[in-house]
């Protein structure tokens, strides 16, 4: 198992990695030349700046068994696929049973947003330190589902 982190804006950075060194995960993070990072825990890989090219990236460093960090339904949508384990920067997981209605609800926000030639929305609220509390209880349940998932296995 890996942790593959949509780095590009991700607010959760840290957590992943303190959770990871604590349970001696190895952590990728990707990166678009816009937003370089330096890591002495993580493994950074940096991809040309353009439309979904650190998704592409992500989606192909995921096998089976690993957790990918990120706020990209489409991302997290493939990685299902491939039978990794996508999760939210807010700590939901994208399962089976709830990515086809979040995609369809994003459809629908930006069908809205076309017809009301409203291109950019208010942000996102600030981010609390609840926030990063429920983000990295979350991570740390995901983190021991596929572990156990692992286990039971072989």
């Amino acid at each position: 198992m890996k942790i593959i982190v949509d780095a590009d804006a991700c607010p959760v950075i840290g957590i992943v990695e303190a959770e990871a060194r604590q349970n001696e995960i190895p952590v990728t993070l990707v990166c678009d030349t816009a937003h370089l990072f330096d890591s002495a825990y993580s493994r950074v890989v940096t991809v040309e700046k353009g439309a979904d090219s650190a998704d592409f990236k992500i989606v192909t460093l995921a096998v089976k068994g690993d957790i990918v960090v990120t706020q990209d339904y489409g991302v997290a949508s493939m990685c299902l696929g491939k039978g990794v384990f996508p999760i939210h920067q807010s700590g939901k997981w994208y399962t089976t049973e709830n990515i086809d209605q979040m995609m369809f609800e994003r459809h629908i926000a930006k069908e809205v947003r076309r017809k009301s030639r409203k291109n950019h929305l208010k942000g996102p609220k600030k981010r609390t330190p609840e926030d990063d509390e429920h983000f990295r209880e979350s991570l740390r349940r995901l983190i021991a589902k596929v572990r156990k998932e692992a286990e039971e296995s072989v």
